[in-house]
């Protein structure tokens, strides 16, 4: 049977995403520029992934002149929602407090990071008194 395509960006796709995050609406000759800083990939190839993005919904094209200008369709913020949410789910049994120990326990958090992380759950909990208690 086969598997239905996920709405989750691949690794690659998340590249091109990141190029449309950062620099907004791109042409394919200025994405392929931007990835190919990092790393050889063929234009073909990112007008590809281009292709099934757009069909999953990830990127959106504008016809302008002769060519598509790609656009970011997915927002960084529900990217990284939905990418954490699995990885909570299948590798923490979907407890936030595993992943927290985990980067607490294994020392990947520095202490200014440790700092503002406590600093976001004291505001997190100075607006929603008597929750999460």
């Amino acid at each position: 049977m086969a598997r239905t395509a996920s709405q989750q960006p691949t690794d690659g796709e998340l590249e091109i995403l990141n190029v449309l995050w950062e620099e907004g609406p791109r042409e394919l000759g200025a994405i392929h520029a931007a990835l190919s800083q990092s790393r050889k990939v063929a234009l073909t190839t990112v007008a590809t992934m281009l292709n099934v993005m757009l069909g999953k919904g990830l990127v959106t094209r504008k016809k302008t002149g002769r060519v598509y200008v790609w656009s970011a369709r997915m927002t960084r913020n529900k990217a990284a929602r939905g990418m954490l949410e699995k990885v909570i789910d299948r590798v923490f049994e979907g407890s936030a407090h595993q992943l927290v120990a985990h980067l607490l326990e294994n020392q990947k958090l520095s202490a200014a990071e440790r700092e503002q992380i406590l600093g976001l759950l004291q505001s997190a909990a100075a607006r929603r008194p008597g929750k999460g208690e």
